[in-house]
């Protein structure tokens, strides 16, 4: 069967998922990826919604960045302005020319806030949330601090950033990226599912009879998660804290246990 026909199978004709075991390993794992971009598409769109935000409120700030320029890796300033921390929705931004706050205390702001930015006297940190170690394993940290002396940040000035954050759109690589940030805890997640209720309906297979190996069985687990998957995608719509784990292992296991009923069976010796 095709991979339009197993999807259209795992959808209205479960016992047709039959099929699903003699699909090559690559096909099925480019099918995993498919049923996590479904997962990850309302995080995305969430994520874009708040980066949105981001940018709106980065107009905000622009308005309060008062003249500065970067001399010898030090934020210079004149000598009456005065540092000040601005709050929005989604960013808190500290202007610290006097070196009165460490980088750490910038991480340490955000509590309730998407982003913490500062111009620290001598170096820009940028802390992120904790994302349950989704930002550590893709960046290797979730605070990055950047020295003056960085040849990005040698031309750093009041009134260019000023004119970005004024002029600021999201690019689409951004877009991509954060994609892509949605849509690596939703594979690890899904792949994590799936390998667990596998040896679940493995387990079923072996007490049924049915001569199907393992990778076989899992073949067929990932076709059969299908419907679960687009469900749970439905109600994080609505809910986004919601733990799809269960429900896609218990559904998909009802599903499997459907598309079994066309595996072959061990013939039992007969009695004497």
């Amino acid at each position: 069967m095709t991979t339009w026909q197993l999807f259209y199978s795992s959808l209205f004709h479960f016992k047709k998922l039959k099929d699903a075991k003699q699909t090559p390993f690559w096909k099925a794992i480019l099918y995993t990826l498919f049923l996590s971009a479904l997962l990850s598409i309302p995080i995305a769109f969430k994520v874009f919604g708040v980066m949105q935000d981001i940018q709106q409120d980065g107009q905000a700030i622009a308005a309060e960045i008062p003249d500065f320029t970067i001399k010898e890796g030090r934020l210079s300033t004149d000598a009456q302005v005065e540092g000040f921390i601005y709050q929005t929705d989604s960013i808190i931004f500290t202007f610290d020319p006097t070196g009165k706050r460490e980088p750490n205390d910038i991480s340490n702001d955000l509590i309730g806030n998407f982003l913490s930015v500062g111009l620290l006297e001598k170096e820009l940190v940028l802390s992120l949330p904790n994302t349950g170690g989704v930002m550590t394993a893709l960046f290797g940290n979730d605070q990055f601090n950047i020295p003056y002396t960085n040849e990005v940040l040698q031309n750093l000035s009041g009134e260019n950033l000023r004119t970005s954050l004024d002029s600021s759109h999201i690019p689409w690589w951004i877009q991509v990226i954060a994609f892509l940030v949605s849509l690596y805890p939703a594979f690890i997640s899904l792949v994590v599912t799936l390998f667990f209720a596998t040896i679940g309906a493995n387990l079923y297979a072996k007490l049924k009879l049915y001569t199907v190996t393992f990778f076989e069985t899992l073949k067929t687990m990932i076709y059969c998660a299908t419907l679960p998957v687009i469900l749970s995608a439905l109600i994080y719509v609505f809910s986004p804290s919601f733990d799809s784990s269960l429900l896609i292992t218990f559904i998909s296991l009802f599903i499997f246990t459907q598309a079994a009923k066309g595996f072959p069976k061990q013939e039992m010796p007969p009695l004497r």
